[in-house]
Parts: C-alpha cells; structure tokens; sequence
C-alpha cells in the first residue's frame, strides 16, 4: 500500500514539477536559443504553410527525456523512473489538450470552456501570443495562471450581467 502511495507521489511530482519545466524552457530555451524552431508558433495562421510547425519539434525535447525514463525504471532496479515518465507523459497529454486542442483549435475536438480557469487560460495564453517576438514576452506556462487573468473573467461576467 505504502508503495502505491509513493508511485503515485512521484507521478504527480513530475506531473507539477513539469509545469516549471515547460516555463522555464518556454521562456529561456523557446524564446532564447532556439527562438528559430518556437518562432512560427507566435505568427498568425495566415502565414504557415501546413498543419505542422517546426515548435512542434518541442515535443521529442518533451518525450525523449519521458522515453528514458520509461525504458530505465523497467529495466534497471530505478524503477521509481517509470513513476517520473508517467507523470511526464501525463503532464504532455494535458498539455496538448489544453494548448493545441482547446487554445490553439488545431484538431476541432472540443470547443469553448465555460469556467473560470479555462477562460484564464484563455487570456494568458493570447496576452503571451501578443507579442510576436521573442522579447517582452509573458505568461510562459500553461496550467498556472497569474490572477489578473482571473479579475478579466469577473469583471467581464459582472458587465453581463448588467447588461
């Protein structure tokens, strides 16, 4: 029993650990060294050719260290390794439903969410993509949203209801 606990802590320790990673490599690795693969990700649709973006490269830099994992914790005595691939790869599949599903509608799986968060999201994610460059950026994660982006969301169902 005790040892359910502990895989299912490491699962979701990697599943909150890879939030910061996903920041901190949007923000100094996406929109600093390799700006060149991230870039076509921040230009209107309009401008890409194709369903594919060279960001989409993103996701071997994601699923190679989550492949290792897996491969190491069954077969060598690390398996707590395993545990930490698992909640990698959780963390990728949220992420692609959050980021390429629901914001970015590149598969038309589902559409509009009505909550609070997902409207914080929302707005997070289109205050990040307002600035094309790579500098003056913002709101580099995806799952924790600043609270400002909240206060939209009251304030906007507050002048609905007024209305």
């Amino acid at each position: 029993m005790i040892s359910i606990f502990i895989n299912i802590s490491i699962v979701l320790l990697a599943f909150v650990g890879m939030e910061f990673m996903a920041w901190f490599t949007h923000k100094y690795v996406m929109h600093g060294v390799l700006w060149s693969w991230h870039e076509d990700h921040h230009k209107p649709h309009f401008h890409k050719d194709g369903f594919f973006e060279k960001n989409d490269l993103f996701f071997l830099v994601f699923a190679i260290p989550s492949a290792i994992c897996y491969i190491l914790g069954t077969s060598t005595d690390m398996n707590y390794l395993l545990y930490v691939g698992i909640g990698i790869s959780i963390y990728g599949l949220v992420y692609f439903l959050i980021h390429d599903v629901y914001i970015h509608q590149r598969f038309k799986w589902f559409r509009q969410l009505d909550s609070k968060y997902s409207r914080a999201i929302l707005r997070a994610h289109g205050a990040h993509h307002a600035h094309i460059t790579k500098e003056a950026g913002e709101s580099f994660g995806l799952l924790v949203v600043a609270k400002k982006y909240y206060a939209q969301y009251r304030r906007n169902k507050q002048a609905m209801q007024t209305e």
